[in-house]
């Protein structure tokens, strides 16, 4: 039990870590023992992300891929899965924002929106289930939001996308959890991001933040890392079709 969280051995694919939250999400894990692997629409930032990884004495691999297009999903995954070795924990990670007011939302960029947040949380997890299922183990982490429980002007497309994470969450574990399948996900606060970085350049809307956030700040990207952690370790083993808040008390209290 002294090595509960302890990640040696595990493999970890994180969609969408080439930077931000999710290369955040991939040194924390890989400084408990994961193996990393990087993935990122662009190569270059694939390569920087490894090479950072491994400045820092993680094992960490990296491949490029749309994680919207199937066939690429499908190569991709058959590629890990026979060069590298099997994914123990697939982090479904990859993540984009568009704002506008509703009448004014480019069908465009809902259908990217869609695509990303959305489409690649299933085709990943499908796809991956097909290899975990004869494992009889493995464990899906996807990342949610507040928008999977709260509407806001000139993200609603996004609170449709990630409401939906939340749902297929349920919906994956009610069908893989008697494989020894744990699907469970992360639900991010406001956090000082760079997807967030308008929003915390402005004074007012960080004002009402800390009014109506019982921590009263914006969150740290480095805090999501622990529930990664407990979500990708052997503390979870019961732990199913949950979504773990990580939002300084936000969802209390409004």
């Amino acid at each position: 039990m002294k090595n509960i969280f302890d990640l040696s051995g595990k493999r970890v694919l994180i969609t969408g870590s080439g930077r931000g939250i999710g290369f955040l999400l991939a040194k924390g894990l890989g400084d408990y023992g994961a193996e990393i692997i990087i993935n990122d629409l662009n190569q270059e930032v694939v390569v920087q992300a490894v090479e950072q990884l491994k400045s820092h004495s993680i094992v960490a691999t990296g491949i490029a891929f749309d994680v919207s297009d199937k066939k690429q999903v499908v190569d991709s995954l058959y590629q890990i899965e026979s060069e590298i070795g099997a994914i123990d924990i697939l982090i479904n990670n990859a993540g984009i924002q568009r704002r506008h007011s509703l009448i004014e939302f480019p069908e465009k960029d809902w259908d990217d929106i869609i695509d990303i947040n959305q489409k690649s949380v299933f085709l990943l997890s499908q796809e991956i289930a097909k290899y975990m299922i004869p494992r009889g183990k493995g464990k899906i982490i996807n990342i949610c939001s507040m928008q999977s429980e709260l509407g806001r002007e000139t993200i609603t497309p996004y609170a449709a996308s990630k409401g939906a994470v939340k749902m297929l969450t349920k919906g994956l574990c009610v069908e893989l959890a008697k494989h020894n399948i744990q699907v469970n996900g992360i639900g991010p606060g406001y956090f000082d991001t760079e997807m967030t970085k308008a929003l915390v350049n402005d004074e007012a809307f960080s004002s009402w933040l800390f009014t109506r956030t019982p921590a009263a700040r914006w969150g740290k990207p480095e805090e999501l890392v622990g529930a990664a952690i407990y979500l990708s370790s052997s503390a979870s083993d019961f732990v199913n079709g949950h979504i773990i808040y990580v939002d300084g008390g936000i969802l209390a209290s409004i």
